[in-house]
């Protein structure tokens, strides 16, 4: 069965924002997933097992920004990157 997601917005309240550890880090736990995963801020969405598409939407600290998943995982690939933001 495909799961589909309902767009998730957080606040990025780590100091750095998605800067180039916390990206590398979502995007490895992105592709741990077979579901097609999204990742948007200041309006632009890209890929978020792409390390280098997350950080260049330049999200930073208290920017917010929205997830999506749609896949026969996409519940438990939304969850693991809410932890990974929230860290």
């Amino acid at each position: 069965m495909i799961e589909h997601t309902l767009p998730i917005t957080l606040k990025l309240t780590g100091k750095n924002g998605l800067d180039a550890r916390v990206s590398a880090e979502l995007a490895m736990t992105a592709a741990k997933f077979h579901s097609h995963i999204t990742i948007a801020a200041h309006h632009q969405g890209v890929d978020a097992k792409s390390v280098s598409l997350v950080m260049g939407l330049g999200a930073e600290h208290n920017d917010l920004v929205e997830l999506h998943a749609e896949g026969d995982d996409a519940q438990a690939a939304i969850n693991a990157l809410i932890a990974v933001i929230q860290k």
